[in-house]
């Protein structure tokens, strides 16, 4: 029955999916934006098929570990309302912590880093996978399986919350009214691929944007005259955009890190688990100074005389 359940979404979603992208491609040529090109699409389903082989490929793993964590959970849910309910709530709550520690943890940005680094905004993006987070996502769902959740009722709701979160990869969809203050909307989510300062890490969830909300991390799309234009992609640009260079450029960078004489262990640590940006001489910026110095050299502007 589960199987035949997301075997059902698949099917259904499939043809969603090439409907909008089709609808999406005519739109943007009809009103001259250039929202796709053939090297930046065909590097969204390349990472999209690599990323589900491998989740196909380690899926007996992780279903095992699921169910054992199932067969000692600690509580049960009976009624089927609620049971789903508390699922999507508690599957999005987990996956907002997932998404922002691949933000502020290097190791794993260095698997993340794939999602973010096209410089395009449109639902091929949201194909853009990150493509060895299959390896360790589902140990952030292993509490579920220990609250009564079916294993394969979890790995329902992440696909499901997916689909919605592909569709909020455009910039044909402007703000939807009072959905902003309790969905991910296209707004939010442009926020979250945009690499402006005040963007950085922020609006993490997939399907409530609540949590970002509660923890501190959701920011507003802002109008062109409150700010500058949103600028999709990383603050630096990988040299490489070959596809083995989209998924292994920050991994390169974290070696070369490693492999420096000058420094020692704690500093080590810090390149390797510490925020991305993070160097020991202030060479490099984290997403938390590049924020601050964007916010002095506002006070300074502002505070200007000749202006």
């Amino acid at each position: 029955m589960e199987n035949l359940r997301e075997q059902i979404l698949i099917l259904v979603s499939t043809p969603i999916y090439l409907v909008i992208i089709g609808l999406e491609l005519l739109l943007t040529n009809y009103r001259h934006r250039k929202a796709y090109t053939w090297k930046d699409t065909l590097s969204n389903l390349y990472l999209m098929l690599l990323n589900g082989a491998i989740d196909l490929l380690f899926r007996s793993i992780y279903l095992v570990v699921l169910q054992f964590a199932y067969q000692h959970h600690w509580m049960s849910i009976s009624n089927v309302f609620s049971y789903w309910l508390l699922l999507l709530l508690a599957e999005d709550f987990l996956y907002y912590w997932l998404h922002r520690w691949d933000h502020e943890i290097r190791f794993f940005w260095a698997v993340h880093v794939t999602h973010h680094s096209s410089e395009q905004m449109n639902f091929t993006v949201g194909f853009r996978s990150s493509v060895f987070q299959p390896l360790y996502r589902f140990v952030y769902f292993i509490p579920l399986a220990l609250l009564g959740f079916k294993p394969l009722d979890i790995v329902f709701m992440y696909s499901a919350t997916q689909i919605w979160g592909i569709f909020v990869h455009t910039e044909l969809i402007g703000k939807m009214g009072w959905l902003e203050y309790i969905l991910v909307t296209p707004s939010h989510h442009r926020v979250h691929h945009a690499s402006n300062p005040r963007y950085l890490d922020k609006n993490m969830g997939m399907f409530l944007i609540i949590w970002d909300q509660l923890f501190g991390t959701f920011q507003p799309e802002l109008a062109p005259e409150e700010y500058q234009p949103t600028r999709y992609g990383l603050t630096k640009p990988a040299e490489k955009t070959d596809p083995a260079g989209i998924i292994f450029h920050e991994w390169q960078a974290i070696g070369k890190d490693l492999a420096r004489e000058d420094i020692g262990w704690k500093e080590k640590w810090q390149y390797l688990f510490g925020p991305p940006g993070w160097s020991h001489d202030g060479s490099r910026q984290t997403s938390e100074q590049i924020r601050e110095t964007e916010a002095i050299e506002n006070l300074e502007f502002r505070t200007d005389p000749q202006f």
